[in-house]
């Protein structure tokens, strides 16, 4: 019986878990590109580089370095240069400003003294054409200082401002701040104080007269255009305790109650022994016209009355 040769099963070899990524391995493998590794092995050969990298390295430093304190020492000196210039410049300012604030009080002085020159000349001709009645115009033109009894009146904003939410009318003009003094209730004082009996005004010592006008330019009050800082002292002269209870009976004193009930607004009235007014630093008469015969005019502006 003839015996069959045994059959033997032929394994195949195991195959890399990475053979289908043939072009991964590939990179992995090799990483340095074929010319990179020619010109690394040429330069080799012929020596390398005469400097090695560490010492390029040290070397580019410095020549920054180097630059860099070329650059420092340039603008330095073209400092020092320029010093002298800019000194001599400023000083030239200084004096510029000295020169022309000496010539602007020289003005202020000469406008002072014209001033007193006219309202001797007005005095003159009213005591000449009106008699008795010469001081009464001028009180009521405000062109002449004032002294006597009276009131004084201090108002300021609120400690903590409220800010608008309620839409009140305090903020239909657009201002959010509802403590704040505006001038539209300097303008109520004023002529509250006029209502009630006050012979002459004035707001943190600026003169009201008949032409006078209190605005607004931002969150500032203005007064014949001159700003004004918080807090507000307004002088009234007349029946000093008459005057006081009057303005505080009337409605712009209740309307000032009300500013300080609801939006904190602080003020403070008392009665004066003594209360001293400047006189108003000029008087403009807008359309004057003869009256009769004499040389005195008549202004048509004479209305008590701020607006």
């Amino acid at each position: 019986m003839s015996q069959q040769p045994p059959v033997r099963s032929t394994v195949p070899p195991a195959s890399r878990p990475d053979a289908s990524m043939s072009l991964l391995t590939n990179v992995m493998d090799h990483s340095l590109d074929d010319g990179y590794a020619e010109a690394a092995a040429r330069r080799k050969e012929e020596g390398g580089s005469k400097l090695p990298s560490p010492l390029r390295a040290k070397l580019g430093l410095a020549a920054a370095l180097l630059l860099a304190a070329v650059v420092v020492t340039l603008g330095a000196a073209q400092a020092q240069i320029s010093a002298p210039t800019l000194a001599k410049e400023r000083q030239q300012l200084i004096d510029r400003i000295g020169r022309e604030t000496e010539a602007a009080d020289a003005l202020q002085k000469n406008v002072d003294t014209l001033r007193n020159a006219v309202g001797s000349k007005q005095r003159d001709v009213l005591e000449e054409h009106g008699g008795d009645k010469a001081d009464v115009v001028s009180l009521l033109a405000g062109a002449t200082a004032v002294q006597g009894p009276g009131v004084k009146l201090v108002v300021d904003d609120a400690k903590q401002t409220k800010q608008s939410g309620g839409g009140g009318p305090r903020e239909s003009t657009g201002f959010a701040d509802t403590g704040r003094v505006r001038d539209r209730d300097m303008q109520r004082i004023v002529n509250g104080l006029w209502q009630s009996g006050a012979e002459a005004v004035s707001v943190n010592g600026q003169r009201l007269t008949a032409l006078s006008a209190i605005r607004a330019a931002g969150d500032a009050i203005l007064v014949d255009n001159k700003p004004l800082v918080p807090p507000y002292t307004v002088l009234a002269v007349g029946d000093g305790q008459q005057l006081a209870n009057a303005f505080q009976r009337s409605v712009d004193g209740q309307y000032l109650r009300v500013l300080q009930q609801n939006y904190g607004i602080r003020y403070s009235i008392s009665a004066q022994g003594d209360v001293r007014l400047p006189a108003a630093p000029s008087l403009i008469v807008r359309n004057a016209q003869p009256q009769g015969g004499g040389a005195a005019g008549r202004a048509t502006d004479t209305g008590k009355g701020t607006s």
